[in-house]
C-alpha cells in the first residue's frame, strides 16, 4: 500500500481507456493537469452521481487546463456501457488487476452491512502538468466535491 502525499510526484501507470486506446500519465507531461478519481463500481449510486457531476462540469475543467480520468477495477466493456448509459464525455480507465489501485493506496479493507472486503476507497487526486500531486481528496463525500475539485485545480492553473 502506498501512502502518497501531496508535494510528491504522482506514480507513474498506463491503462486500458474506455476511448480504445491506452492512457499514461507521462503523455500529459507539461501538457495538462490532470483529475484522477478512483471510484468503486460502474453504475452504481454513488459513483453515478459523482460521474455525472464531472460530466456537468467538465468544461469548467477543460477552460482550467485539465483532463479528468476515471478509475476503476471495472472492465472496459463495463465502462463503455456506463459512459453510453449516461453520455460521460471524458474517458475511464480500467484497472482490472488493482495495480494502479495498489500503488496510489486506494485499495483498502472497506466494511459493508457488518462484512469486510477490499475495494476502492474513492479518492480522488489533482496532478499538476509536473505530474506533482497537488491535491488528495481521500474518502471521497460525492455531494460538492466536483466543486472542491475544480478549486484545487484553479489554484494551480
Amino acid at each position: 500500500m502506498s501512502n502518497l502525499k501531496e508535494g510528491q510526484t504522482a506514480p507513474d501507470f498506463t491503462l486500458p481507456s474506455s476511448d480504445g486506446g491506452k492512457v499514461s500519465l507521462q503523455d500529459f507531461k507539461g501538457k495538462k493537469n490532470i483529475v484522477l478519481y478512483f471510484y468503486p463500481k460502474d453504475d452504481t449510486p454513488g459513483c453515478t452521481k459523482e460521474a455525472c457531476s464531472f460530466r456537468d462540469q467538465r468544461k469548467l475543467f477543460q477552460a482550467e487546463g485539465a483532463e479528468i480520468f476515471g478509475v476503476s477495477f471495472d472492465s472496459i466493456d463495463s465502462h463503455k456501457k456506463f459512459i453510453t448509459k449516461y453520455k460521460l464525455p471524458f474517458p475511464l480507465l480500467a484497472d482490472e488487476d488493482k495495480t494502479v489501485g495498489k500503488k496510489y493506496g486506494v485499495y483498502k479493507q472497506k466494511s459493508f452491512m457488518g462484512k469486510e472486503y477490499m475495494g476502492i476507497e474513492r479518492t480522488t487526486f489533482v496532478i499538476d502538468k509536473d505530474l506533482k500531486i497537488r491535491k488528495i481528496f481521500p474518502k471521497v463525500k460525492v455531494d460538492g466535491h466536483t466543486e472542491e475539485v475544480l478549486e484545487a485545480v484553479k489554484s494551480i492553473s
